[in-house]
């Protein structure tokens, strides 16, 4: 039995409505954000150029694809019809009368609902590493920079030593599975792991010391929200089993903060270095404030600027890294609908059948592409400040 097909415009219109709840969502943020541009600081003046909101309209497009995943793929992206194997796109599953819009893979899965459903690992591993290497860069790169000194040469002389390290073998060894046999990954991510926890206990400290119904209530909250996801994520024995990372994804996010973190840690040592002679950072030092408060509350938001579009570049570098290790069959399960994987499961059979590929590929493209156009226009609003 042979599958039917629909034709090509059917196809596009039945995308178009398959990704409803994302037109939806977008024309209310977008719809509210050139409403309120004025009021909502550096996102608002993203606003203000082309560049600014093709970025923001793409990142947020794949936002809300991965938020409502479920809802836009018609099938279980780990689901199998034999019918429906090296389908071409358009075809229609006999049973259900739903189409597989983007044709099926070599083990008869939707390909589209496979795309769904990889921008959710793409959007949790990446962005979520991202933050994680930025705390742990600027934690370190603050005193070093500040102080100088013996705890500068320390400091760099460990950043330097991860840098000399080509990327991708650093990420080989540390993603190969045999790797999770041992106890790598997990001490790494023990010590990673507490740097946002002392980052904002330090934070509230040196600010609201001297309030003392202010610095109890956060530090509780730190220690107890920290806490709670320190478990979850190292030792996976999260109380309400909310809070959860697979083995392999755990090994990948460990992977990325490690080979990321000093070259944070080399530009916030740089701009430490550079904003510490300035005239409000002296008139801090006269008001005999601490160090640390000089280095959170004066030195660090005047350089958020280079941080954030810093943050906005290494995601999408970690995003083709996630792409790359897939591709080798790296780190993330063999079945894991994730871009990187289905590209390379495709290109096995990329002479019979381009069609499962190409969405994969177009993705991950147009998710780097709008982090690129982001970058752009919030470094260009960073000059202008």
């Amino acid at each position: 039995m042979q599958a039917q097909y629909i034709s090509a415009s059917a196809i596009i219109l039945e995308v178009l409505w398959r990704f409803w709840p994302v037109w939806l969502a977008l024309a209310i943020v977008m719809g509210a954000s050139f409403i309120y541009k004025k009021k909502l600081a550096l996102y608002g003046q993203l606003f203000d150029s082309g560049v600014g909101i093709a970025g923001v309209f793409i990142c947020l497009f794949w936002l809300f694809t991965a938020i409502f995943a479920s809802t836009i793929s018609p099938f279980d992206p780990l689901g199998q019809i034999p019918i429906m194997k090296d389908t071409l796109p358009g075809a229609i599953e006999p049973q259900s009368g739903l189409v597989y819009l983007f044709g099926g893979d070599k083990l008869a899965r939707d390909v589209f609902s496979r795309m769904v459903y990889g921008s959710q690992i793409v959007l949790i591993i990446a962005p979520a590493a991202t933050g994680f290497a930025l705390m742990v860069g600027i934690t370190l790169g603050l005193p070093a920079g500040y102080y100088g000194g013996k705890i500068d040469s320390i400091l760099s002389f460990l950043a330097n030593l991860v840098l000399a390290f080509p990327v991708i073998l650093l990420f080989y060894l540390l993603v190969t599975p045999g790797i999770m046999d041992t106890p790598i990954p997990y001490a790494l991510a023990g010590v990673f792991f507490l740097f946002p926890i002392i980052f904002f206990c330090v934070l509230f400290w040196t600010r609201y010391k001297n309030r003392p119904d202010r610095i109890y209530i956060l530090l509780g909250l730190t220690l107890i929200v920290g806490g709670w996801i320190y478990l979850g994520l190292v030792f996976d024995r999260d109380p309400l089993k909310i809070v959860h990372i697979d083995p392999n994804q755990l090994n990948i996010f460990v992977a990325v903060v490690f080979a990321s973190s000093p070259g944070v840690f080399r530009i916030v040592r740089g701009l430490t270095m550079d904003i510490k002679t300035r005239d409000y950072v002296a008139a801090a030092q006269t008001r005999g404030e601490s160090p640390w408060y000089i280095m959170l509350w004066e030195i660090l938001p005047n350089a958020r600027g280079p941080l954030i579009v810093d943050a906005c570049l290494r995601i999408g570098y970690t995003t083709i890294l996630l792409g790359t290790l897939g591709y080798f069959g790296l780190g993330l399960a063999p079945e894991s609908p994730d871009w990187g994987t289905a590209i390379k499961d495709a290109s096995r059979l990329l002479r019979s059948f381009i069609h499962p590929a190409l969405p994969p590929t177009i993705a991950l493209m147009s998710f780097v592409l709008g982090l690129n156009l982001l970058a752009d226009s919030l470094r260009e609003q960073s000059m202008k400040d």
